[in-house]
């Protein structure tokens, strides 16, 4: 098994989870996602970042490539669908990447639905709301594991 960190990068207004609408994300917090992921990830370490700011989710994923990290599992939130710049940055990562939602975004308004990171994700997690992250956490274990 890879040494090499996970990446586990979330963005805008993810920071606000066990607040924001729970109704569609529930009442778990980010800090109990990333307890979640690192229990799933057992010894292989994580990066577990947030950010509400598209440039600095770019720099990650370049310092995700030039680290080089394992794999990078991602949850772009409104920049799924609106970031060419998140696109081109991961389309250089030439190792695993998933794609995570908290919510089945084909379920919601039609604004969610095409999601640019998909043209690039290794595979897509939806719809298992919070423990979402620690099943893309275990599927990227069996990905990454040669």
């Amino acid at each position: 098994m890879s040494t090499s960190p996970i990446y586990v990068l979330n963005g805008p207004n993810l920071n606000r989870l066990g607040t924001r609408e729970p109704e569609i994300y529930g009442s778990t917090t980010l800090a109990q996602v990333e307890t979640m992921c690192r229990a799933a990830a057992g010894d292989v370490p994580l990066e577990f970042r947030q950010s509400n700011r598209e440039y600095e989710i770019i720099e990650w994923i370049h310092e995700a490539i030039d680290r080089p990290a394992a794999g990078i599992i991602i949850n772009p939130a409104a920049f799924s669908f609106t970031s060419i710049a998140i696109l081109d940055a991961l389309k250089m990562f030439p190792r695993p990447i998933i794609e995570l939602h908290i919510s089945n975004i084909h379920r919601r308004e039609e604004i969610y639905h095409r999601s640019l990171v998909s043209k690039v994700a290794t595979a897509v997690v939806a719809g298992l709301g919070p423990n979402g992250y620690p099943a893309a956490v275990r599927a990227m274990l069996e990905l990454i594991r040669d």
